[in-house]
């Protein structure tokens, strides 16, 4: 990926900053953007390999937050091949227990995990379009296909997100590819905060016998950009089989 250029959103969490570094160790010049942890973000630029990286604050939230991040992208690197769309956010709520999945929260996943994606796909679309072989990646959840995850909010919210992958591979085509990367459970902060007898039922009832890891999702990432370059407007499972059962 020398010479080309990678904009991460929610770059500094778990996947983010394994895709960050993956992007980075294969020649990718990779912005990181964050919401509200500098420290973090500028903690990861500092052990990204190679040079020519970035951070920029960046809440998918504020769409003209994101015309500035396209502007500092044209300014400082003049081109656009890889965005990244991992920015997102859930909370844990049974799925029979309606009332407490707050009109708030409800609206805080939505914004975060499919209009903040589409508005950075928009912030972006011209500068995709000049690199004449743009690629945006969405990180989905096998949630969105299965109805089974955090709420009931977020399983609708990356179902809503795969549908804009196939929306907008159809709409972009050629000039852009869309993708998403769909994994399950995915080890780190998240999953440390579960049940440990439910994260080993999960691995049970994963026919590849674990969960992923940030570094599985990163491969996939760096896959897309490299070798699978035929592939748009798909949904690429990282779950090890865990629908199969």
């Amino acid at each position: 990926m020398s010479g080309r250029v990678a904009v991460v959103t929610g770059g500094a969490g778990g996947i983010g900053s394994a895709i960050c570094q993956t992007l980075a160790a294969a020649g990718a010049s990779v912005v990181i953007t964050y919401n509200t942890n500098a420290d973090k973000a500028e903690t990861l630029l500092a052990q990204l390999p190679g040079t020519g990286h970035a951070v920029f604050q960046a809440p998918v939230d504020n769409s003209q937050t994101l015309k500035q991040l396209a502007s500092f992208v044209t300014e400082r690197y003049g081109r656009l091949d890889v965005l990244i769309n991992n920015a997102g956010i859930t909370t844990p709520v049974p799925h029979d227990n309606l009332g407490g999945l707050s009109d708030e929260w409800i609206d805080r996943i939505f914004t975060t995990n499919w209009r903040g994606a589409f508005a950075m796909i928009r912030a972006c679309q011209d500068l995709l379009t000049a690199s004449g072989n743009g690629l945006v990646v969405n990180i989905s959840s096998v949630a969105g296909q299965t109805g089974i995850g955090s709420n009931v909010a977020y399983c609708a919210s990356k179902a809503a997100l795969d549908s804009m992958t196939r929306s907008l591979a159809r709409a972009l085509a050629p000039a852009i590819r869309v993708v998403s990367v769909s994994p399950g459970w995915v080890l780190g902060e998240y999953a440390s905060r579960a049940d440990p007898a439910y994260l080993q039922a999960q691995v049970e009832a994963t026919p590849l016998g674990r969960l992923a890891t940030p570094g599985d999702v990163a491969n996939a990432v760096l896959a897309l950009a490299t070798t699978l370059t035929f592939t748009t407007g798909a949904i690429l499972p990282v779950d090890g089989g865990r629908p199969l059962r």
